[in-house]
C-alpha cells in the first residue's frame, strides 16, 4: 500500500480530533490485551498448575518465557520493519498474540505451554514496543504526554479489568476458557487497528538516518533510567507473580477474595498511571523515584503485616498506585532522554522492561520454592530500595516538557 493512501485519521495538527483519540483508544485496548495475556497466569496460577500437571513454580515461569521473547523482539522490531506500515504490523502482531493464547488454552503440559508463550511473546513484544511511539504520532504536540499515558494505561487496565476478570472466568468456567476469550478479543482488536489507525510509515527522523550520523542510545540518562527500570520491574514481578499463593498463605484469603483484591490493585494502578503521566511529562526522574519509594514501602508492609487482611489490602493498594505509574513514568523518561530516536528507544525500553519481567518471575520462583513467600517479599523490597540511589546519583533527562522534547519530524 502506498504511503499516500487515504487515512482514517488526519495528520497531526494544532488540536487532536475525535478520530485521532479513537485511534489512541484502540492502541490502549491492544496494550491491555497483550499485558492481560502475559499476566493472566498470575490470577489462575494454582488451577493452571493443577490442570497442566506441573508445579506452581514451573507454571510461573510462563511469564519468564514470554518476557524473554518480548525482550528479544521489542528492540529489533523497529530495525526490521523498515518502511512497513505500522498499522499492518500491529494488526499482524495481534493475530500472533491470538495464536499464542489459543495454544495456551489447549496446552496439555509444560512443552505446549512453552511453545504457546513463545508465540505470545513475539506478538506482545511488537505491540508493546510500538504502541507508545505510534501514539505520539497520532495526536497534537500538546497531547503527546496524555496520549502516551492512554497507550500505556492498557498495562494498568489489564490489572484493573483483565487479570481480575480472567480470574473470575477461570474460577467459574476454568482457566482454559479465560485464554480462549483472550484469543477472540485479540482477533477483534486486530481488525479494529486496521480500521482506526492511519497508514504510518517509518518516522521522518528515521528516514534521515542515512544522511546524517545518528546519536547512540548509550546515553547517560538512558542508561540510568534502564538500570532503575531493571531493579524495580525485577522486584515487582518476583513478588507479584506469586501474589496469589502469598495471599492464600499469609492472609488465608479465598479465591474470589483474592480476585477482588487484584481488582483493587488494578484500580489504584490506573490512578497511578494517569497521575504519573501528568507528573512525568515535566519531572520524569522525581516521578519515577517517588514510585520506587511506594513499591518499596508496599512490599515491606506486606512482608511485615501480610497476615492481617486489612494491612495486606493497604499494601496491595499502595503497590498498585506505585507500580501502575511506573510504565508511563519510565516511558516518558526514555522519550525525554532520546527525543530524536523515539521508536528505537521505546523498543529498547520495552525490551529491557520485559527482560526484567522474565528475570523477576524466574527469580521469584526460585525464592518461593527455596525459602518461602515472606523471604521473597523482603528480598524484593530490598531490590526496589536499591533503585533509589541509582536514580538519585545517576544523570537523568533534562527537565523539559515532552511535547518540546519530541521533534516534529519524529512525532508527526
Amino acid at each position: 500500500m502506498s504511503s499516500s493512501a487515504p487515512s482514517p485519521v488526519p495528520l497531526r495538527g494544532e488540536r487532536t480530533t475525535l478520530p485521532q483519540w479513537v485511534a489512541v483508544g484502540v492502541l490502549t485496548i491492544a496494550t491491555f490485551l497483550v499485558v492481560t495475556s502475559e499476566m493472566l497466569p498470575v490470577g489462575v496460577l494454582t488451577p493452571m498448575a493443577e490442570g497442566l500437571g506441573i508445579s506452581v513454580g514451573a507454571t510461573g515461569t510462563s511469564l519468564t518465557i514470554t518476557g524473554l521473547v518480548s525482550a528479544a523482539t521489542a528492540p529489533v522490531a523497529p530495525r526490521l520493519l523498515g518502511d512497513r506500515d505500522r498499522r499492518q504490523v500491529l494488526a499482524v502482531a495481534m493475530v500472533v498474540l491470538a495464536i499464542g493464547n489459543a495454544l495456551t488454552a489447549i496446552a496439555g503440559g509444560f512443552a505446549m505451554l512453552v511453545v504457546s508463550r513463545i508465540i505470545l511473546g513475539i506478538g506482545m513484544g511488537v505491540v508493546w514496543g510500538m504502541a507508545s511511539a505510534v501514539a505520539t504520532r497520532l495526536v497534537a504536540p500538546r497531547n503527546i504526554a496524555l496520549a502516551v499515558s492512554f497507550a500505556v494505561s492498557g498495562v494498568a487496565s489489564a490489572s484493573v479489568l483483565g487479570v481480575p476478570l480472567g480470574t473470575f472466568i477461570g474460577n467459574a468456567f476454568g482457566w482454559r476458557a479465560a485464554f480462549g476469550a483472550l484469543t477472540t478479543l485479540a482477533l477483534i482488536v486486530a481488525a479494529a487497528l486496521m480500521l482506526a489507525l492511519p497508514v504510518l510509515r517509518r518516522p521522518a527522523a528515521a528516514d534521515d538516518e542515512d544522511a546524517a550520523p545518528r546519536r547512540s542510545l548509550a546515553r547517560p540518562a538512558v542508561v540510568t533510567g534502564l538500570i532503575v527500570v531493571v531493579l524495580l520491574v525485577t522486584a515487582h514481578f518476583a513478588a507479584y507473580t506469586y501474589v496469589r499463593p502469598a495471599l492464600e498463605e499469609l492472609s488465608q484469603m479465598s479465591a474470589n477474595t483474592i480476585a477482588l483484591l487484584l481488582l483493587l490493585y488494578g484500580a489504584f494502578g490506573l490512578i497511578g498511571n494517569f497521575a504519573a503521566g501528568a507528573a512525568a511529562g515535566r519531572r520524569p526522574v522525581l516521578t519515577v523515584l517517588l514510585l520506587a519509594t511506594g513499591i518499596t514501602l508496599a512490599l515491606a508492609i506486606f512482608a511485615l503485616f501480610g497476615t492481617l487482611a486489612l494491612a495486606a489490602s493497604i499494601a496491595i493498594a499502595l503497590w498498585g498506585v506505585a507500580y501502575g505509574g511506573l510504565s508511563v513514568g519510565a516511558q516518558l523518561w526514555m522519550t525525554t532522554a532520546a527525543p530524536d530516536r523515539v521508536e528505537h528507544v521505546t523498543g529498547l525500553y520495552v525490551g529491557v522492561f520485559t527482560a526484567a519481567i522474565a528475570l523477576g518471575a524466574f527469580a521469584g520462583g526460585l525464592v518461593v520454592e527455596g525459602a518461602g513467600t515472606v523471604p521473597l517479599l523482603w528480598a524484593t523490597a530490598a531490590l526496589a530500595l536499591a533503585s533509589l540511589p541509582v536514580g538519585l546519583v545517576g544523570p537523568g533527562p533534562q527537565r523539559t516538557r515532552v511535547a518540546d522534547a519530541v521533534p516534529a519530524g519524529v512525532a508527526s
